[in-house]
Formats: structure tokens, sequence, C-alpha cells
């Protein structure tokens, strides 16, 4: 149940956090339900499964600078409140899908950087 509330509660809080005047392609929560998909792998408790299709989805929305630099802060924060997310795998995740990412999955990324 824990678990369950504090994504709840970070779905609720991120989804606010949208490009100005909503220009963003998607949102915080969206971004984070999304990834969802990921966290057994991340976490070390399963496969890729679907996680590859859902990064290659969010690489495809993510057209703009604005917008990638949104998934960035969402994915960021998302892995900063879930415990035991293996941030090695999440780094190599685009490697393990067979495809770039435009940012490091990384608690080091400077999200306001991201191109």
């Amino acid at each position: 149940m824990e678990m369950v509330g504090k994504i709840a509660c970070l779905v609720v809080l991120c989804m606010v956090m949208t490009a100005p005047y909503g220009e963003a392609a998607f949102t915080c929560g969206s971004v984070q339900a999304a990834m969802l998909n990921c966290l057994p792998y991340l976490q070390n408790r399963g496969p890729l499964g679907n996680c590859c299709n859902v990064i290659k989805g969010l690489v495809s929305a993510a057209k703009t600078q604005e917008d990638r630099r949104i998934a960035c802060s969402c994915i960021k924060t998302a892995a900063t409140i879930l415990k035991g997310v293996d941030f090695g795998k999440a780094a190599g995740l685009g490697g393990a899908c067979g495809f770039n990412t435009p940012f490091k999955l990384s608690l080091s990324t400077d999200c306001s950087k991201v191109q």
C-alpha cells in the first residue's frame, strides 16, 4: 500500500508540471505512469518487458527541447521518490533497448541542459 500511495501522490503532484501555457506534448503524470512499466526491471525484480516500448514512445513524443527537459525532470523526480531503483540499469536503459536516448537517466543529469 505504501508504494501505491507514493506513486499516486507523485502522479498527482507532477500532473501540474507542464510547459508554460500547456505547450508540452505530455504531462509529468503521463511520463511517470508510462515509466511504471520499467519499474520491475529498474528495481531488479523482473525483465525489461514492455519497458523498451515505453521508452521508445517517450523519446518519439518528446519532439522539442522543452518536452525532453520536462521528461528528464519527471523521471528524475520519480527516481528520487521510489526506492530500490538501480541507477546503473537506468543509465543504460537506451542501450539495453537498442537505441539512444536524448539524455542519460541519472540523478546527476542536469535536465536544464538537455538538448
